[in-house]
């Protein structure tokens, strides 16, 4: 394998090209490092383990001097390196800016907080140049003080000689601050009436806390709403005034013990949540844990996360419990950043505010990972992440500005050889998405001072990315097939070079195809100039169409009315005999019942059938219910299926998931075997296209596969029948990196 490895931070002049190349030698790895305009390229051949092995050494025997701010890696196929060496300086297309992510706390600004002794005792905005707010508060470059939301705080005496001081680790450190001449925490109650400021708000906000109360808690990026995670009431009150009935809640722990105490943690689990990042890590719950499973109801996993920032290390330190940590956000509107809009949306929610008074330039919602088949697969990618760049393996013929998607929505800009996405937007539902959107949009085209001469968007008539594309772009708007672009950003972000070609499987919930039906399981052959869609499931129809999507049972009506017709299985689904005459007329008659070959809306149907979720509180309920269900079995049977002249017809497997639902086979059971037939499938298929094109790379893309058990299934027997898997390790395989995907499609369709 190949480690390929991009790190930004104080990496160069202070010996950090040696010691990689004395490690790789060490360890007998292949390739090389050198610096580059961010800061230092890595890539190292060897066995994966080894490989991993040296992940993890450079985190942690990397030069006293040096300091990490991000480092972005992902596992590649081999190039064939013979020795390991120092190249030259990688400097074509020069630094175009200096904007890093949000960093985590570093270790000496924690001691500084920690230490009675210290002027910085137990003050919140404690940081220096090694970590702190970067991307939310800047307004402008180049990143001076006075270009970002410090510049209303004069700085002291004490932190100004800090400041001025080559020696200093705040040497030019932009958020420089003291309890002096710094920004300061107020507590307030939900009617907008001050009640404290300083350090006693906060320890009149941690017995709010102890009491049950939920809390809105201004961070880094925005407010999070918080209450004591070990109390089931809190969990619950919180669930109900948010309107979020059983989507899983974010867990914050004061320390990895802690974490580990709750939760299975593997190495590159440990790895990701200790990062400079701190991200949020789907993690396996430990049977027996005290969390209450409010938390994540009939969920095995839980999103466990650590401290950031100093105020969140003073907060749960003094409560010694973990914390729900969750977006302070209404459901699919933007999180919450400001004072008023706070006061405005949340003091039906939270019953205090711990606020401050540094304003927050860009909001910046936490990121989401997940570790499969030893790899770091990014959910949500946001803040710590963004807005680093993704290196394409090609420079770009001219700028490009893509729009991105509907659901979990990023932008992102293209120049020369980078691609800049954006932090998290999410679902252009709302008109305050939508205002974030544009915000988004307007605020990177300033930032990277860009002109776009191509701008890209989703072929969907109806998205607002694309309506927004032709308002104010139509002479340059190029329009791209979405799973198409699901694809080209695997490829690109696998390092795939301009001539190759790829199969790809791009499975989903809803992308518009070019015959203006509803696609999601899409089998192609691709290169960076195009595709052609060689397989799909034999489509289905959507009765009610969007209503699907929280009403998976209406999928489950129409997959058997497929499989069975007229004499269909309907006693295995709960509804009257009247509903199921009213749905079925709609199915025959096509009424408001579009086509579509859906894998998402495939896996919500199944689920329905088996019997574990009919109606959802929360997009993709029902398939996650259906993957949990499958991880509590170790059946490795399967389904039949057939394909004939591109369509692959699944209605075997729903006959025989029908018998086994009426034979009293456990829901367990049939969702496994279920996944093991969607992983066997892949594998028949890949191997089809190989015997007739040739192509051994396959690319995974699309949000079917943030699903562990089809990821890492598919990845594995892929590799065990050679073939080379390129899956998602820098941005989501969700239509959150749909925009880096259109960004790579405007320079070769344009």
């Amino acid at each position: 394998m190949r480690l390929k490895i991009n790190i930004t931070g104080v990496v160069q002049g202070v010996g950090f090209r040696p010691f990689i190349f004395r490690l790789a030698e060490e360890m007998g790895l292949k390739g090389y490092v050198c610096n580059d305009a961010g800061g230092v390229a890595i890539e190292a051949e060897g066995e994966e383990p080894l490989l991993t092995e040296f992940l993890l050494r450079i985190e942690k025997e990397k030069p006293a001097l040096s300091k990490i701010f991000s480092l972005r890696h992902s596992f590649l196929h081999d190039k064939g390196f013979n020795e390991f060496v120092i190249k030259e300086s990688d400097r074509e297309g020069g630094i175009r800016v200096s904007i890093l992510p949000d960093i985590a706390t570093c270790d000496k600004c924690l001691d500084d907080i920690s230490a009675k002794s210290n002027r910085r005792f137990d003050y919140p905005f404690t940081n220096c140049t090694n970590c702190g707010p970067r991307f939310t508060i800047i307004e402008d470059l180049p990143y001076d003080r006075k270009n970002t939301s410090m510049k209303d705080f004069r700085m002291c005496v004490d932190c100004e000689r800090e400041y001025s001081d080559p020696s200093d680790r705040r040497f030019h450190a932009q958020p420089d601050a003291c309890p002096v001449c710094g920004p300061e925490v107020a507590l307030f109650d939900n009617k907008g009436e001050a009640l404290s400021r300083k350090n006693e708000a906060i320890e009149q906000c941690v017995a709010l806390i102890k009491e049950g109360n939920v809390i809105a808690i201004k961070g880094l990026g925005g407010y999070h709403l918080v209450c004591d995670a070990m109390n089931e009431i809190s969990v619950e009150i919180l669930r109900e005034r948010k309107q979020r009935e059983e989507r899983p809640v974010a867990v914050m722990f004061p320390d990895i013990g802690s974490i580990k105490t709750e939760a299975l943690v593997e190495i590159l689990e440990e790895r990701a949540l200790c990062s400079v990042e701190r991200p949020i890590v789907i993690l396996r719950k430990k049977k027996g844990t005290r969390l209450p499973d409010s938390i994540s109801p009939g969920n095995d996993t839980i999103g466990a996360f650590l401290p950031y920032t100093p105020l969140h290390h003073i907060i749960l330190q003094r409560l010694q419990r973990p914390i729900v940590a969750t977006s302070a956000n209404t459901s699919d509107e933007p999180i919450a950043k400001d004072e008023d809009d706070a006061f405005k949306r949340l003091s039906g929610i939270a019953d205090y505010f711990l606020t401050n008074n540094r304003e927050i330039i860009k909001r910046c919602d936490d990121s989401v990972v997940m570790i499969v088949a030893e790899r770091q697969i990014p959910i949500r990618r946001s803040r710590g992440f963004a807005p680093l760049p993704v290196i394409l393996p090609f420079k770009l013929k001219r700028p490009v500005l893509a729009l991105g998607s509907y659901m979990n929505n990023t932008i992102a800009v293209g120049i020369d050889d980078k691609v800049y996405l954006s932090q998290h937007i999410g679902d252009l539902e709302t008109p305050l998405s939508m205002n974030f959107y544009e915000e988004t949009v307007n605020d990177f085209l300033k930032l990277f001072d860009i002109k776009p001469d191509i701008v890209v968007s989703d072929m969907h008539p109806r998205y607002f990315s694309t309506i927004f594309g032709e308002k104010h772009y139509k002479d340059k708007l190029v329009k791209v097939q979405h799973h198409f672009a699901h694809i080209l950003s695997c490829m690109a972000e696998n390092d795939i070079q301009k001539d190759a070609e790829v199969i790809g499987f791009a499975f989903d919930g809803t992308g518009y195809g070019t015959d203006k039906t509803v696609w999601g399981s899409e089998v192609m052959t691709a290169s960076y100039s195009g595709f052609k869609r060689s397989y799909h499931i034999r489509p289905y129809r959507l009765p009610g169409g969007e209503k699907a999507v929280k009403e998976p049972f209406r999928t489950a009506l129409s997959l058997l009315y497929e499989t069975f017709g007229d004499a269909a299985e309907f006693e295995l689904m709960s509804l009257t005999e009247q509903e199921r005459r009213f749905y079925l007329d709609m199915i025959k008659k096509g009424v408001n019942s579009p086509l579509t070959t859906s894998m998402g809306r495939l896996f919500d149907g199944i689920a329905s059938i088996v019997g574990l979720k009919h109606n959802v509180s929360y997009h993709a309920q029902a398939a996650v219910m259906l993957e949990q269900a499958a991880l509590r079995s170790d059946e490795n049977g399967g389904y039949h299926f057939n394909i004939n002249e591109g369509i692959i017809d699944l209605r075997p497997m729903i006959r025989e998931i029908a018998k086994d639902k009426r034979s009293g086979v456990s829901a367990e059971i049939i969702a496994r075997k279920f996944h093991n037939t969607i992983i066997e499938m892949i594998i028949s298929l890949s191997e089809s296209l190989r015997n007739e094109t040739g192509i051994n790379k396959v690319a995974l893309s699309g949000g079917v596969f943030q699903n562990a058990i089809l990821l890492s299934g598919a990845f594995s027997k892929l590799q065990e029948r050679g073939f080379t898997p390129l899956i998602h390790q820098i941005v989501p395989p969700n239509d959150g990196g749909i925009s880096l995907g259109q960004v790579v499609a405007g320079n070769f369709q344009s």
